[in-house]
């Protein structure tokens, strides 16, 4: 029984303790750590300063004058980058930003470090004056330098990320069309130059190239955001429980089945397992995120694979479109059986990475010309071979850091479209490392993804740059007490403090 207790009495209006407390907590607000990052910024310049110091000491045998210049340009862009942020998302996560930075910067030592390999020794003078803005090391700066005015322009035009879900269908289609075009033109106008794998990743126009389909994957995931989070419930339905898991109805697999036979045609057409399983996988993560339902990633994987064992087949008995991935996974299996001809560039892979061992050769004292697309598909195995097992440890680390603070933004941020927005950004970024990682070390088959923020080229570089930026502002809206306190329930809010209990009433039970 309950027995009726009378009301505390509210406090005096003079108090003068609960008048400072409550002037102390009225203005309670999350820290928006900017400092943080502005200090974890500055620890990243240190670090690529001592490399390109390194790289030159080993390369050149002399640290010239202007070693500090492209270090001190990526420096400016990234403070560039981080006022844009302070000004313009000032709750978001203070992580993000630097650790990107340290993987961009990085790869554009690196492939300064390659230009100098394409130098011989019997031009040192040349490499002693070889200038910062030269050679792909220049090229990738200047890609890092447009790459970040476009993120910080979309930084000032989606002040919502939200409003991206008004054009879901719009963007849906849009990075259809883009996915599609490479397959459609012949091969001289979608393969890169040079290029022998016979995937159709590229738009040529003269000397220039762009990679549409970097663009695409931003675009399909706000639609598949949009689209999933109108039927998560009828998805999130099970029809039957096998082995103490519920999987789906099969009259609700129509969405994946349709995703899964697209996938096939880009691997079919476009000829690349890479971008075939990024999609897929992308969509299908994303519905598991929706649905918090196990059964999505088993049905997912099992398609995807059934699909593989499908082509390969098909490419063993009849060839035709399934002729290119049958070859790569031939390749795979045993790149030794051709070790100067199909199998080189793995061979040359798997070596780079065993003369590393596990401290590697030391900056600047490998051989990075003797391993094909070095600069592109190959950046893993030549810094592996300086940097070692060790070195290519802490930069997996960084990105899985990349990956953990967006999943942790997807969980903070209050609305289902910017859950499952940022949750598949953080993913597909993940699973890009994954694939190019797992080719270059043979865990999978060779594709031609690029690794993030390292690998030269501007399609990729923009692309993720704007992804980054597209997280950040979700980190804002996640992280900022304006916006979760009118949402949250009372007395829980940031903005809110926490309720008294000495204030509260008291309800005594017999």
């Amino acid at each position: 029984m309950t027995a009726p207790v009378a009301p505390a009495p509210p406090p005096a209006p003079g108090n003068p303790v609960t008048g400072q407390l409550r002037a102390a907590t009225s203005g309670f607000q999350l820290a928006t750590r900017r400092n943080v990052e502005l200090a974890l910024l500055l620890f990243v310049m240190v670090l690529l300063l001592g490399y390109a110091a390194a790289v030159e000491a080993a390369v050149i045998e002399e640290i010239t004058g202007d070693f500090w210049v492209q270090t001190a340009t990526l420096g400016v862009l990234f403070f560039a980058a981080h006022l844009a942020v302070r000004f313009l998302a000032p709750n978001a996560d203070p992580v993000l930003l630097p650790a990107v930075a340290f993987i961009n910067g990085l790869g554009v030592l690196f492939l300064r470090r390659v230009d100098y390999a394409y130098l011989t020794k019997a031009k040192v003078a040349l490499r002693a004056d070889f200038s910062p803005w030269a050679g792909l090391g220049g090229k990738q700066l200047l890609w890092t330098v447009i790459a970040l005015v476009f993120a910080i322009v979309i930084l000032v035009v989606v002040r919502d990320h939200k409003s991206m879900s008004k054009y879901a269908y719009t963007l849906g289609l849009l990075g259809i069309i883009l996915v599609l075009i490479p397959a459609l033109l012949p091969a001289s106008l979608a393969q890169r130059e040079g290029q022998s794998n016979g995937a159709k990743l590229w738009i040529r126009v003269g000397s220039y190239s762009i990679q549409p389909g970097e663009f695409a994957k931003i675009m399909l995931l706000v639609f598949f955001a949009y689209y999933l989070v109108k039927k998560r419930e009828v998805l999130s339905l099970a029809s039957r429980r096998f082995l103490g898991i519920d999987f789906p109805r099969g009259r609700d697999l129509g969405p994946v089945i349709t995703v899964w036979v697209l996938s096939l045609m880009i691997l079919v057409f476009v000829k690349d397992l890479g971008t075939s399983l990024m999609y897929f996988g992308m969509f299908v993560v994303t519905v598991y995120i929706a649905t918090e339902r196990a059964s999505w990633l088993i049905i997912g994987l099992g398609l995807f694979l059934g699909g593989a064992f499908l082509a390969y087949f098909l490419g063993a008995s009849v060839g035709g479109p399934f002729a290119n991935f049958y070859t790569r996974a031939e390749i795979w299996l045993d790149p030794f059986a051709d070790p100067s001809g199909d199998g080189y560039q793995l061979v040359q892979s798997l070596l780079g990475l065993g003369q590393g061992g596990l401290f590697g050769e030391g900056p600047g004292n490998g051989s990075p010309r003797f391993i094909p697309e070095v600069q592109n598909d190959l950046i893993f195995a030549g810094l592996g071979e300086e940097i070692g097992l060790f070195g290519l440890t802490a930069i997996l680390m960084v990105y899985l850091l990349i990956v953990e603070r967006g999943l942790r933004t997807a969980l903070g941020v209050r609305d289902a479209f910017g859950k499952l927005f940022a949750g598949g950004m953080s993913f597909t970024l993940g699973l890009q490392v994954f694939v190019i990682v797992g080719g270059v070390t043979r865990l999978i088959p060779l594709t031609g993804q690029t690794t993030p923020f390292m690998s030269a080229g501007g399609s990729s570089l923009m692309a993720n740059w704007i992804l980054i930026f597209l997280l950040l502002r979700i980190s804002d809206a996640a992280r900022n007490p304006a916006s979760t306190s009118a949402s949250a329930r009372p007395g829980v809010g940031r903005r809110n403090p926490p309720e008294q209990l000495h204030d509260a009433p008291t309800e005594m039970i017999r």
